[in-house]
């Protein structure tokens, strides 16, 4: 079974925008913080409280969404959830205080999550371990847009209409999807005799092992999106107008390691790529930590950045192939809890970000490199168990 071919590419670009809808709602509004925070006369640290509301959305909105994707399917499931989306993207356009924000973030987090969900699970349902990877390769080179474009247009767009006309082109862009979705997402959903358990997946340490280093990595993505605003727009003085030049450098990144792990499991499994990515992570994330407390300087923080958010192209597909394998009977539990773990793991991740902020780029330094060495020390302990031996990889 092959990855997808030109056959296919409708369904890719459809699965890429439902997996991009998480990153877009992030980044579309980072530039936009120092304006909604005078816009509320708060500081910016606080407005990243909205930040942590939506992670925390995707956390807990993701275990809703698998069991009801076993059991009805996988296009009823999305097009719920994208309906909420739009409808809590324009609550937050109305916003009138910053808790309105924060409670309307997780209202549009939870609708956003559907697509998340099922988009794993619909890879599952049609492709083997080592296919997966690459497939989510592949995926991560249509979403991994988002973070590149989205911060360009949210710089212009907010500058130009004001913050609240960012969370209405999000509502389009939701209905549009429920548009695309409805029209051309096929049923992958298989049939099967043994009813689905969502508790079951919870059971499996292979599972938890690696959804639990794939979640510790991703979450260091979200303590950099968390901190980035004020490190690099605050610290470093560069003009909201080109932070989104920085954020794209680094979204450029994800998606060349994307695209290099999608070589590489041509010729390799799944697991040698994977043990030699997670060094690498930890390795980036520990002189990013160094150059944090060290006070390097923009470049010091900037280079070993843009090595982690690269090394996560290679991480993600990977851990997320795995984690998933063996899951058929409840492939949308299964990706609901991956999810709803990464997305826990991120929310804790902005959290600490918030409340270790002292006026440097340390925090997000820190949070960033203990994220990535700890998910190295996870995956060791998974790989000495009964996974760590490159047999299971036949069944890839």
């Amino acid at each position: 079974m092959g990855v997808p071919a030109d056959s296919n590419r409708k369904l890719t670009l459809i699965l890429g925008a439902l997996m991009a809808f998480g990153p877009l709602s992030i980044d579309l509004y980072l530039p936009s913080f120092p304006l909604i925070a005078a816009s509320f006369s708060i500081s910016p640290a606080r407005v990243e409280l909205s930040l942590a509301s939506f992670f925390v959305g995707l956390a807990l909105g993701q275990p809703l969404y698998g069991p009801l994707s076993d059991r009805l399917g996988r296009r009823p499931t999305v097009l719920l959830g994208l309906g909420v989306y739009a409808a809590g993207s324009l609550a937050c356009a109305l916003a009138p205080s910053l808790g309105w924000l924060i409670t309307t973030r997780f209202v549009q987090a939870v609708g956003a999550c559907a697509g998340m969900v099922v988009t794993r699970a619909v890879v599952r349902d049609r492709f083997e371990a080592k296919e997966s990877a690459r497939v989510f390769s592949m995926l991560m080179l249509v979403m991994g847009a988002a973070p590149i474009l989205a911060p360009l247009v949210g710089g212009a767009v907010s500058q130009f209409a004001g913050w609240r006309a960012l969370f209405v082109l999000l509502a389009a862009i939701g209905l549009i999807s429920w548009v695309a979705v409805f029209g051309w997402l096929p049923e992958t959903r298989r049939v099967s005799p043994e009813r689905p358990r969502a508790l079951r997946v919870l059971r499996d340490r292979g599972f938890v092992g690696h959804a639990l280093a794939g979640g510790l990595a991703y979450a260091g993505m979200f303590a950099y999106i968390t901190g980035s605003p004020f490190v690099f727009i605050v610290l470093f003085g560069i003009p909201p107008r080109h932070f989104g030049w920085v954020f794209g450098t680094n979204a450029a990144a994800l998606i060349a390691g994307s695209q290099l792990n999608h070589r590489l499991l041509r010729r390799r499994e799944v697991r040698w790529v994977l043990r030699r990515a997670l060094l690498a992570l930890a390795i980036a994330g520990s002189l990013l930590a160094l150059a944090g407390y060290l006070g390097w300087g923009f470049w010091g923080v900037a280079v070993p950045l843009w090595a982690y958010v690269g090394i996560l192209g290679m991480t993600y597909p990977n851990t997320t192939a795995v984690a998933l394998q063996g899951q058929s009977a409840q492939a949308g539990a299964a990706s609901a809890w991956l999810g709803a773990l990464q997305f826990s793991l991120a929310a804790g991740a902005a959290w600490m970000v918030s409340w270790l902020h002292d006026g440097s780029a340390l925090a997000m330094a820190a949070v960033v490199g203990g994220c990535g060495i700890s998910s190295l020390a996870v995956y060791q302990v998974v790989d000495q168990g009964e996974w760590n031996t490159d047999e299971t990889d036949a069944t890839d």
